[in-house]
Order: C-alpha cells, then structure tokens, then sequence
C-alpha cells in the first residue's frame, strides 16, 4: 500500500536530517520534492501545490524546538497536512432506522457487490446487526448469483426477484419484507453505471428519492487514480452520496484517490477494502493512514485486528504450557492460524514502523507458511504433541511426507526450538499476558 508514495515522500524528507536548523533554502527543496511524489501518485497539481504550499507555511511558521531536529518537525508537519487533507477524522456509517438502509453505488469493476458483502459482515459480526443484502443489478445475472454466494458464505439472507427488471420495486419490496421479519439493516447492491449514461444516472437518482436511505455510500476503485476522483465527483453532483468507498487499497495503487477524493468532493472516506476476503474491511482513519504513507506504520490498527482474534483463555493455557517445556507444534498452528485470520503478512507488516521499508522489495505472500505447515501435516498425532521424539527415522519419514528437504526440516526444527526456550525464558522470569479487552460476539 502506497510503497512508491512512501518511500518518495522519505527520501524529500532525508534532505532535512542533519540539518541545524529550518531555512527557506532546504524548505524549499523538501516541498518540491513532496509535490512531484504527489503528482507521480496521480494527484492532481492545483491540490498537490496547496498542500505545499501549507506544508511550507506551517514549517516557517513554526518556533523550532532545539531537541527536535528540523526532520522530525518536517515529519510531523507533513503527517497533521496528510491527516487533515484526507479528512482529520473517522466517520462512522449511519445505521439508525427501521430498517436503515443502505444504498450502494458505483462504476461497473468498482467492487460493489464484494464491498455490499463485506459490510453485511462487517455490520453483522462487529455491530450485532441483524443484515439483509438486496440484489438490485437487475441488468448482470452474474451480479445476482455472485451475491447469493457470498450472502450464503457470511450467513446473511440475500433479498432477489426472479423476473423483475424494476430495481426500484425490488427495493422498495426488500425493504417491506424486512420490516416484516425485524431485520435492523437492509444493504441494497446496484447496478455499475457511467456517469455519462444519462437513463442510468436518472434511474440511481430517482431510487435514492424513492427509498430516502439513511446512507447512500459510493464504491470507487483506489486503481484507477485521478479518474476515480472525477467520476466521484460526477456522482456526487447527481445523487449527493453520504461517503466515499476505497476498494483495492492493498493492490497496485498510487494512492491518488485516497489522498484528495476527501479533498475533491467534501464527503469523507468510510470504508477501505484491504483484500479478497470478507473480513478485509476497515474503518478509515485518516491520521493512520498518514502514518503508513510516511512509513510510521499503524500500530493502533495491529492491535486492533489483534484483539479480534485474542482468546485470552486459550493464550493462558499455552503460556503454562511454555513454562513446562511443554509447547508443541499443535500450539504453533493454533497461534498460526489466529495469526493468519489477521489479515495479509505483508499488510501486517506494514503496520509495524519502519518494516515497510525493509521487506518492499521482499515478496511476501500468504503461503509463506505453506512449507511449514506441509511439514507439521506430515507428522503423526504423537509427533506434533512431542517435539523432542523426532529423530532421524523420522526426519526422513517427515521430509518425504511434505516434499521438503532433510536441510529445511532440520532448520525449521532448530528454529522452533530455539523459540520454545526463548518463550520458556521470557516466561518464567515473570512476563505477563497483556490484559486486553475481550471480543463482544
């Protein structure tokens, strides 16, 4: 996520390390720096010169503390200017109603029927809602069936009418039948549209009108740059939607989209899609957002996904197992497991300041674990519950078993343990569990 952004916007600001002290002269170059990184991340020059143009106000401005170098202040100038120019705050989606509804919309590829999923999910599991999806694309039959899929995956009821080429009755029907059966959220997926496609425009509109929902939010890919700006802006204009959607925020992306569409349109950013799974939905926050660009990373957000999949209890058990020597490879996976519900390795790593930096250029993809856990799967029930029985014999049944060499088992069993005596110290010399908050389910 923003790696060429990042790692551009580090390298204007290294002009200002070692410096004595701010002056015009080394201002001046930072800034212009920043704005070509800026334009190269497709935003657009007229908001990449204002924001500058502040960045080099507030620097001048300011009275250098003596314990603070120049870089430092620059940095933290740069971050309240990213912060403030993608929003300053979080804003929470409006699900106040009976039922609130939630109307969808967006360009064809933008995501639509993926993100209206993602947040019957997201509303469901993390709000206690309970969610109906509607399948108002009455015009891509594939759009329909992709819905019901994944409504089936995440457990929620997906709303169709078989026949029905009206997305506004469609509407307005799922609506009545939520009523109905009590359903507090009711998430109305439409069709993907142009803005220049006038009967199209006409008809979003005349459904936002018809339904009155209580928050209508706007898909945009993050992929398509400057271009996704200019069409949410052309929506805006027609249907005066409540917030702005980033999908694909973790592939290819230069970042232009999420740094101004905030700026451009006057609607804050909600919700950012951070990979193909259901549960690759956040909340955006602009301020660490602005971290990550500037390569501070995201702590508060690691912790966050952190917390999600902390079982206290179970973590307690296998901290007693530790201290008894008796931590195996069946506690590896769980960990492993409640590791990988957390989301990408390489966006986790992300989130940890200054690792962005060191594994850019390294490849990491989610089976990086493969190999491991093909070794683990190619050990018997016993083997897995007693580390310190694997001998020979049974390295070579073990390698054979999971098509990895004698050299990488050997290494990974070093490795593990290596860690078990590391955990085994830690814990005994009176490290504590973290208190953290438990999950509401």
């Amino acid at each position: 996520m923003f790696e060429n952004l990042s790692s551009r916007i580090e390298k204007a600001l290294h002009t200002l390390r070692g410096k004595g002290s701010i002056t015009d002269i080394n201002v001046a170059e930072t800034v212009k720096e920043i704005r070509k990184s800026l334009i190269d991340a497709d935003v657009s020059y007229p908001i990449a010169k204002a924001f500058t143009d502040r960045v080099k106000n507030e620097a001048m401005g300011r009275n250098v503390i003596q314990s603070i170098e120049p870089g430092q202040l620059m940095v933290k100038i740069v971050h309240e200017e990213l912060t403030k120019l993608m929003g300053n705050e979080v804003v929470e989606i409006n699900i106040k109603g009976s039922p609130a509804v939630i109307l969808i919309a967006g360009l064809q590829g933008s995501g639509k029927t993926t993100f209206s999923a993602k947040l019957a999910y997201y509303l469901k599991n993390k709000k206690g809602r309970n969610v109906m999806l509607v399948a108002g694309d009455v015009y891509r039959p594939a759009a329909i069936s992709q819905l019901q899929t994944l409504g089936e995956q995440i457990g929620v009821p997906v709303y169709t009418e078989a026949g029905n080429q009206n997305p506004i009755e469609i509407a307005q029907n799922a609506i009545h039948e939520a009523k109905a059966k009590n359903v507090n959220v009711v998430i109305i997926d439409t069709a993907g549209r142009l803005a220049v496609d006038e009967e199209m425009m006409n008809e979003i509109a005349q459904l936002k009108t018809t339904i009155q929902p209580q928050e209508t939010l706007f898909v945009v890919d993050s992929m398509t740059g400057q271009d996704a700006v200019n069409t949410a802006k052309a929506f805006n204009e027609r249907i005066d939607y409540d917030g702005v959607v980033l999908t694909k925020l973790d592939g290819d992306t230069r970042g232009g989209a999420a740094l101004t569409i905030r700026y451009t349109v006057e609607k804050p950013i909600k919700f950012v899609g951070v990979g193909e799974k259901m549960d690759a939905l956040d909340l955006f926050h602009p301020d660490r957002m602005a971290g990550r660009i500037l390569g501070m990373g995201d702590v508060v957000s690691l912790v966050e996904r952190a917390q999600e999949q902390y079982d206290e209890e179970e973590a307690r058990k296998i901290q007693k197992k530790i201290i008894k020597n008796e931590y195996n490879f069946d506690d590896f996976l769980s960990q492993l497991a409640q590791l990988k519900k957390m989301g990408s390795m390489k966006d986790l790593l992300g989130m940890i300041p200054g690792m962005g930096k060191l594994t850019k250029d390294i490849e990491i993809g989610d089976d990086a674990f493969v190999p491991i856990e093909a070794m683990i799967g190619s050990m018997t029930p016993y083997e897995r519950q007693h580390p310190n029985c694997i001998n020979a014999s049974r390295k070579q049944r073990i390698a054979s078993g999971s098509g990895r060499s004698i050299q990488e088992l050997n290494r990974f069993l070093k490795q593990f343990e290596e860690t078990r005596k590391m955990m085994k110290t830690v814990s005994t010399h009176g490290a504590k569990l973290p208190k953290l908050p438990r999950r509401h389910r």
